[in-house]
């Protein structure tokens, strides 16, 4: 059965409309338009506003637009309204971009970044997820397990409820640990691999995203088993990105000799 409704899954993301995704080059599933995922940006950045405290230090609030002014002007995006707004929540060690350009630190990942590269390090991974549209597309993984939930739950109709419960929890499952939090993981390399290079063509040296995820990772022991996370195991993704390090550098050599 899990192996049915994961290739069922799959049918359905070939019938579909896909796109490519900028530096990677990766063919991915959306079926929303631009538009509407920056208004759903909009729209969620505009709420979350609302019930939150905004750091007043004005020297990190001015460092973290100079940064962010720095990765945008990378991106090159005209299309996108970029704001970034530092959350004053000491104890969160955190960030977030929404669809659009709208980018949220808060103040207790400072300290892990430590100076102005580590914050563009982090600053360029958010707006890898950004530009490769990531939002979109979780939207897009959303519609289509729902759908075939529906489906499912309406072919098994017949079915004792006991059988109906065994077969729709082991889709969960499989939808979940099968597909959702594999192409969630895939989508945290991508953006840690666009944030190279948007913060090399931005001037800073993408070396420091190691030393970033070195801090991290020795910040976030004990953390969940990779294949129940939504994001990468930081071994791992340091790794990738050590790999990845020779290309961006290129990026960053090109910037300095400008």
């Amino acid at each position: 059965m899990r192996k049915l409704l994961i290739l069922l899954f799959s049918g359905l993301l070939l019938f579909t409309g896909c796109a490519t995704v900028e530096y990677t080059g990766r063919k991915r599933f959306i079926i929303i338009s631009e538009e509407e995922e920056i208004g759903l940006g909009n729209e969620a950045y505009s709420e979350f506003i609302k019930d939150t405290t905004l750091s007043q230090d004005k020297e990190q609030v001015d460092l973290l637009n100079r940064v962010g002014n720095r990765i945008a002007a990378a991106v090159d995006k005209p299309e996108f309204t970029w704001e970034f707004s530092l959350v004053d929540e000491p104890e969160t060690v955190n960030a977030f971009a929404l669809p659009g350009g709208k980018v949220v630190f808060y103040t207790g990942i400072l300290p892990l970044c430590q100076n102005e590269e580590g914050i563009a390090v982090v600053m360029g991974h958010e707006a890898g997820h950004v530009i490769a549209r990531h939002g979109a597309e979780r939207i897009s993984q959303g519609m289509v397990t729902n759908l075939v939930g529906s489906a499912l739950a309406a072919a098994i109709a017949g079915k004792t409820p006991e059988a109906q419960v065994a077969i729709l929890n082991g889709y969960g499952y499989a939808a979940t640990v099968g597909v959702l939090l594999p192409f969630s993981r895939k989508h945290e390399y991508e953006a840690d691999y666009i944030g190279l290079i948007l913060m090399a063509k931005a001037g800073y040296d993408p070396g420091a995203a190691v030393d970033f995820w070195e801090r991290m990772l020795e910040y976030s022991k004990g953390s969940v088993p990779e294949f129940l996370s939504t994001h990468p195991n930081d071994e791992n993704r340091i790794n990738a990105m050590k790999q990845n390090l020779p290309e961006a550098m290129k990026y960053y050599e090109e910037s300095m000799a400008k």
